[in-house]
């Protein structure tokens, strides 16, 4: 018993340190986002001589148009990419979960096989295709491909979830007169929250840091996204603002933490969940 007593706060000290050492550099760059540019790269403790708030200010003004614009259209390609996964995916989980179609085996093993398909691979084809309709330079070519459930990780996470919903909640409904479109959403959606509260997250923190797909299609700066934006303070030519890159760097990570403090508790249950009890 004593033993016990003293293998547990060794455990937890052993987990506060690997922590520490985990978000230590997320903790430099906020000290570094409070320091003078020329004592960023001279220190590497998280001890602050003063604070340099002017890093926020100057970053936020240094491009054109201003820091605010960056996180707006952010906000707006989120939004969209957010709401095509939620409406897209669950449709197309519901039929691979409840119907009853030619193929269905097979559709679904082709769904899963695009889960292992690099998005370097698809990226020329697509971009001739959207370049053709006249769609780069816009948000269309990274919010129209979530619309039409192309993110099979998120289609299998509900279908998996469907599945373990009873059906006898389905025969229910069915005598009294409804059909699947009633079904799924008087039935079925109601209670797959926790895999609809996983999807947003991951949606939100994975379009949010996306920097590929918005560097591909994205050329006009005031169509430019905060990861792409973050990127425009590193220039060859002149000498890199080091402090008002990670101040706007820390700016970026707030909404990302703030969605995960709010939503965690739907993220565990979603991802550990598998039907309803």
């Amino acid at each position: 018993m004593t033993t016990r007593r003293l293998t547990t706060p060794v455990k937890h000290l052993g987990l506060v340190l690997i922590g520490f050492v985990m978000l230590y550099p997320v903790l430099w760059m906020i000290a570094s986002s409070l320091r003078p540019g020329d004592e960023i790269f001279r220190s590497p403790g998280l001890i602050l001589d003063g604070l340099q708030t002017e890093n926020y200010t100057e970053g936020w003004n240094a491009l054109t148009p201003s820091f605010g614009t960056y996180l707006l259209n952010s906000a707006v390609l989120v939004l969209g990419c957010i709401v095509g996964n939620l409406v897209s995916c669950s449709m197309a989980a519901y039929a691979f979960a409840r119907l009853q179609f030619t193929g269905k085996r097979w559709w679904f093993g082709i769904m899963l096989g695009t889960i292992m398909l690099p998005i370097h691979v698809i990226i020329v084809p697509q971009y001739v295709l959207f370049s053709n309709i006249g769609w780069v330079n816009t948000f269309l070519p990274l919010i129209v491909p979530k619309i039409l459930a192309t993110d099979a990780f998120f289609v299998f996470l509900m279908v998996q979830f469907i599945r373990g919903l009873p059906r006898e909640l389905d025969e229910a409904a069915r005598i009294d007169g409804c059909g699947h479109p009633r079904i799924f959403l008087q039935i079925i959606l109601p209670l797959m929250t926790p895999a609809l509260a996983t999807t947003t997250i991951f949606t939100f923190i994975w379009t949010w840091n996306d920097f590929f797909s918005q560097l591909i299609y994205l050329t006009d700066p005031d169509m430019y996204t905060v990861p792409v934006a973050l990127r425009s303070f590193v220039d060859s030519t002149v000498a890199t603002s080091w402090g008002s890159q990670f101040a706007m760097s820390v700016v970026s990570l707030l909404p990302i933490f703030l969605a995960f403090l709010v939503g965690q508790r739907y993220l565990v249950k979603g991802i550990a969940t598998t039907g309803g009890k």
